[in-house]
Order: structure tokens, then C-alpha cells, then sequence
């Protein structure tokens, strides 16, 4: 009798076997003949919707996540042994945790989250979602001071204090994304007393963090000096954004770097992607291009772009950049608008999360210019439809792969479990669907021989 966990692995070895032949297998064989019927014009029988998607179903897309997020991610602290509220942040002790709800108020992930929900005011022009952040930032501003002082104090009192990784970092992972998310809002009119934990963070990702010799952000798991193509994200965005909001040249000139010491070493030029990990002591590097770090890569090229100044003389090679990796990404969408986890392994499974970062980043780039619309708007249109079905009633976001290392066997990425409560999904899905409105309010399309295509202006 094998082990369960060889028995599990088996199963999921043969549902993964049976949807590929049934994915590929065409779905709606005709009967019809050209002699009675224009073939051309016969339905499809697409496995997601097909067309040009339509801004108010976004929009009660995004607004079902938000009703939903508001409801289970609350701002208030407990004692963790008797359930009590803790109201005076005075008599804060070991004991204090925020009350839990279903996502952390203070992961990398709802820096992601953050962020999207500040677009997605900005463009629907509804003020519930930058309340959303509003209302959490200024919580995390307003009890930061009071757990500094415990965790100055008490020392004795272990890691685990609710604010402990934004005020003590130990890895990018603890506060870039926050960090950013905290700027964004800074920049947007938010008025809680933020830039003490940004000025902590970013200190660390300039002075504490690990690097190569060369100055690249690395970490010394699961190998000494490995880059991790997340960390892109994890610490760069960071430092263009403060770039903006102080006006110094040294943040945009150390973002810069960062993205192309990473593309040199990880960017495969022949696929148009990125492998996951990259280790210095290694004479092969075996090349898993995982979906998200992909995601987390195409984001920052992104965000990067949006503000670093037009005459930043590494400008043009970022955009660059960002336009073989797109490129390279819109040769592994699969036919019902997602990618797969492992991107050019078409029996790895449909991920959510990756979908959804690819379908902002290419709509953001089309909206900024920077790629071509007429290439590539039809298949961000594709991603949000994909990505639409998997968000259910509830406003959960189905089909994220959950919190991921780094692997160098193809089943460590294969089997990695999907849950609605990854908290990855979310802000990438709130940050899609803004950008396909934005996107919708600036293009115009059309269907064109049953085909989705941008309308050209004549």
C-alpha cells in the first residue's frame, strides 16, 4: 500500500492529466455545413465569457471583494487569552493581538491590497475603497508608537507582537510592500503620522537587507546569496515611490539598478520571463518560471515606471524590458485567458493571482503608452474574463496559490494548494478590474468577425 501522501499526489497527477486532454479537446463539434451556414459566424463555446467586458459588471466585481474585506479584516486589538477588547493602547502587554479576522492588516500581501484599493477609488470615483485604507492605516499609525515602546521595553516578550514585523524587519517581506502602500496613500492626502515606519523601512531596505557584492537584494535561504525574482517587488517599489515623495535622485537611481542586476541575471531573453530563483554558489540554475514571480517581476517594472522621471537615463531599457516580458507572457495565455502556474508547463494548473497581476500590468501599459494596445488589449480584456469567474458571490477570490518558496523540482510548484483565503489574490484581482475600466474608458473595441479587437481612430 503506497503512503497517503504518494496516493494523494497520484489523484492529483491524474485530474491535472484528465482536465489538460479535456482543455484541449474542442468543445462544440458542428454539424452544420458551409454550404447553409456561415461556419465563421457559429458560436464558440468559449470556457469563460468572450467579448468586450463591460465597466459596471467590474464594478460590482470589485465591490462584492470590498464588501467582503470590510467585513472580515477589522481594526481592533484583543487579549488574546480572554477575547477582551484591548481600547487603551496604554496597557498593551504580550497578550495583545489584533482580533482576527480572515487576512492580517499588515502582510506584504495588503500592501497589495492597499495600494489596489487606492486605484480603484481613484478610478470608479468611489470613496469606500480609499476609506478602506484610510481607516486601516491611520489604526496601524496610530498604535505603531505605543507597540515600539513595549517592544523597546520587553524585549522578553518574543517576535510575535501584531506590529512586530513593521516595526523590527527582518526580511523585504516585513515592510516593502507596506512601505509603498503607506506613500501611495502619504501622496494621496492621507494624514496619519506614517513616515516614521516608512523611513524605518526603507532604512532597512537600503542598509540591513541582504545583498550580493554587486549591491542585488538576496537572501540567504534556501541558499546562501539567492535572489528571489519576489523580492523585486518586496523592496524596489518602495524606493521609487519614496524617490517621489522626497524628490532625491538616490531612491529612483537604486530602483533602477535593482531591476536590471535581477534581469541579468534571471530574465531568460529566448522565453520573454523570468525563472523563480537564481543562486550565486550554483554552476546550473534550473529554471522554474513560477506564474506569480513572474507577476511580482511585470508589477514593479510597473510601478517603477509610473514614477520615475521621463529623463532617468535607465528609463528606456526598464521599458524596454517591459516590453520583451510582455511580450514573452502573451505566448503562454492559455485559451480560457488564464496562466498557468508554471508558465510554459501546460499541465500545471490555472493560477489566479498571476492572471490577474498580468491583466493590470498589460491594461496599465496600454493606458501609459508604453506597449501596443492593438497587440495586446485583447488579451488583457481575456485575463479580467478569466479572472471575473473567480470571484464568487461571496466576494472571495478562488484559484490562488498559496504562500510559495522557492523549489528547484517541478513538483514543489506543481502541488502548491490554492485556497480563497491565499491573501495574494486580492489585491492583484482589485488592481485588474480598475485597470480594465480605466482601460475601457480610454479605448474603444469592437467585435470584429467574432474576434475582440481595439478600434483604431482614423
Amino acid at each position: 500500500m503506497k503512503p497517503a501522501i504518494f496516493r494523494s499526489l497520484a489523484a492529483s497527477t491524474l485530474v491535472a492529466a484528465c482536465f489538460s486532454i479535456t482543455a484541449s479537446a474542442q468543445r462544440n463539434v458542428t454539424n452544420a455545413n458551409d454550404s447553409n451556414t456561415p461556419l465563421h459566424l457559429l458560436q464558440p463555446d468559449y470556457p469563460v465569457p468572450y467579448g468586450i467586458s463591460k465597466a459596471n459588471d467590474i464594478k460590482g466585481t470589485l465591490d462584492r471583494i470590498h464588501g467582503y474585506l470590510n467585513n472580515v479584516t477589522p481594526t481592533a486589538f484583543v487579549n488574546s487569552k480572554t477575547g477582551e477588547t484591548v481600547s487603551d493602547l496604554s496597557k498593551i502587554d504580550e497578550n495583545t493581538a489584533l482580533q482576527k479576522g480572515d487576512f492580517r492588516l499588515v502582510s506584504y500581501e495588503w500592501g497589495v491590497t492597499y495600494g489596489a484599493m487606492l486605484l480603484a477609488s481613484q478610478i470608479t470615483g468611489d470613496g469606500r475603497y480609499k476609506e478602506y485604507v484610510d481607516k486601516r492605516l491611520e489604526f496601524i499609525a496610530n498604535a505603531a508608537p505605543y507597540f515600539k515602546k513595549t517592544t523597546e521595553e520587553h524585549a522578553d516578550w518574543g517576535t510575535k507582537g501584531p506590529l512586530r514585523g513593521l516595526l523590527t524587519p527582518h526580511a523585504l517581506d516585513d515592510c516593502g510592500a507596506m512601505c509603498a502602500a503607506m506613500i501611495k496613500a502619504t501622496r494621496g492626502g492621507n494624514t496619519s503620522n506614517l513616515r516614521p515606519l516608512i523611513d524605518n523601512h526603507i532604512n532597512y531596505i537600503l542598509t540591513k537587507e541582504h545583498r550580493l557584492s554587486d549591491g542585488t537584494l538576496a537572501r540567504n535561504r534556501p541558499q546562501p546569496n539567492t535572489l528571489w525574482l519576489d523580492d523585486l517587488f518586496m523592496g524596489v517599489p518602495a524606493l521609487a515611490q519614496m524617490g517621489k515623495l522626497t524628490g532625491d535622485k538616490k531612491y529612483y537611481d537604486e530602483a533602477a539598478k535593482q531591476i536590471l542586476q535581477f534581469a541579468k541575471r534571471m530574465f531568460n531573453k529566448e522565453k520573454g520571463v523570468y525563472m523563480h530563483g537564481w543562486v550565486e554558489g550554483m554552476t546550473e540554475h534550473p529554471q522554474f518560471h513560477w506564474a506569480r514571480a513572474n507577476g511580482w517581476g511585470l508589477l514593479t517594472k510597473v510601478e517603477v515606471l509610473d514614477v520615475l522621471p521621463e529623463n532617468h537615463p535607465a528609463r528606456s531599457e526598464i521599458i524596454a524590458l517591459l516590453k520583451a516580458h510582455v511580450k514573452g507572457l502573451a505566448s503562454y495565455q492559455s485559451g480560457s485567458g488564464f496562466w498557468h502556474q508554471l508558465l510554459d508547463r501546460e499541465d500545471s494548473y490555472l493560477e489566479t493571482s498571476a492572471t490577474a497581476i498580468y491583466t493590470y500590468a498589460i491594461a496599465h501599459a496600454i493606458n501609459k503608452g508604453w506597449i501596443d494596445g492593438l497587440a495586446y488589449a485583447p488579451m488583457a480584456l481575456l485575463g479580467w474574463n478569466a479572472v471575473a469567474t473567480k470571484v464568487n458571490e461571496k466576494g472571495q477570490v478562488e484559484g490562488t496559490c498559496v504562500g510559495t518558496g522557492m523549489g528547484f523540482d517541478p513538483a514543489f510548484y506543481y502541488h502548491r494548494p490554492i485556497s480563497p483565503f491565499a491573501a495574494h489574490g486580492y489585491g492583484p484581482v482589485i488592481l485588474a478590474g480598475a485597470e480594465v475600466i480605466n482601460l475601457l474608458k480610454n479605448k474603444q473595441f469592437e467585435i470584429n468577425d467574432s474576434s475582440v479587437q481595439l478600434l483604431q481612430k482614423k
